[in-house]
């Protein structure tokens, strides 16, 4: 990566990714958000032997954003996968959900590997036709 912003927000996700704790698929995922106002926070996938209570690095990285008070999503970068992977992983349903409540349509998502950035996309293109609060009004 040559940018600056990306290669921070990599680095945060590298960093938390190596912090999974992942002893049952021994798939370690990180991800950093980069808020509106400029701060970045970072989370990585949780299991537990208990299956449904696992939690994804999506999921960690939103609560410790709204845990220190941001309210909006400016980018999100994510590394899964292995180092020689070329294919990217993408949020699985749930955490697509749960990123729209805090992003909109045209924010930034950086699919990435161990090695490097892979694919950004608008977060539109990964939860097409969404449910969100505007339908609860």
């Amino acid at each position: 990566m040559t940018d600056d912003r990306l290669d921070a927000l990599f680095a945060a996700a590298s960093a938390a990714r190596e912090n999974a704790h992942v002893p049952y698929s021994r798939f370690k995922v990180g991800v950093a958000i980069r808020t509106t106002d400029g701060r970045v926070f970072a989370g990585c996938n949780v299991e537990n032997a208990a299956y449904p209570q696992s939690q994804c690095a999506e999921a960690s990285a939103i609560g410790a954003m709204v845990t220190g008070g941001a309210t909006g999503i400016a980018e999100l970068l994510l590394i899964g996968g292995g180092d020689g992977d070329a294919q990217v992983i993408t949020p699985c349903g749930g955490c697509r959900q749960r990123i729209l409540e805090f992003a909109r349509p045209n924010t930034p998502v950086h699919l990435c590997t161990p090695s490097g950035l892979r694919q950004t996309v608008p977060f539109e293109s990964l939860l097409p036709m969404a449910f969100s609060s505007d339908a609860l009004r």
